[in-house]
């Protein structure tokens, strides 16, 4: 079992807005590996940050990424940073992996600079989601099969470029 597409990408990028219309366009079911965590624990990510902190939060994720992988079949989507841990990447490297990529304009107006956003809380979000980006990006594309340009597309769009391009992988041929 394995899903039809991982999809990866930053805060802002339209994983939890693209995720959900991709599966409906492949006719297969969603997965968000953020609701899982917060099912399994009861609390919001954002509480998960605060009152355990980021390293917590991250083997939770990676545990959840895991268990998903194994048995979801549709089109699963992963936390911002959950290809940030070894033990993930290395997971998604037997797995055909969406990118959505965002620029920074386009990824702070979209991501709002919310608190729901743990990593971007702070004194001056615009600065950390700059390097939040710099850092995470050769992360995606290493892990990437495709890579979506999401700045100027709306979901529509990027739904039709990514069947595009999944139609163009060969394992998916199969």
């Amino acid at each position: 079992m394995s899903p039809r597409a991982v999809v990866v990408g930053p805060p802002g990028s339209g994983k939890s807005t693209v995720g959900p219309l991709l599966a409906e366009a492949l006719g297969v079911v969603f997965r968000d590996t953020d609701d899982d965590i917060v099912a399994r624990t009861g609390r919001s990510i954002s509480d998960i940050f605060a009152e355990d902190g980021e390293p917590a939060f991250r083997v939770l994720e990676a545990e959840a990424v895991a268990t998903a992988l194994a048995e979801h079949e549709g089109v699963l989507s992963l936390g911002g940073g959950a290809p940030l841990t070894p033990s993930t990447r290395a997971l998604l490297a037997e797995h055909t992996v969406v990118f959505l990529n965002v620029g920074l304009a386009a990824g702070v107006q979209r991501a709002g600079l919310s608190t729901a956003r743990p990593l971007l809380a702070g004194v001056n979000p615009r600065a950390t989601f700059k390097t939040l980006l710099d850092a995470r990006l050769p992360v995606y594309r290493e892990v990437a099969t495709v890579e979506i340009d999401t700045d100027t597309r709306t979901p529509a769009e990027v739904v039709a470029a990514t069947t595009a391009a999944l139609a163009g992988v060969p394992e998916l041929q199969e």
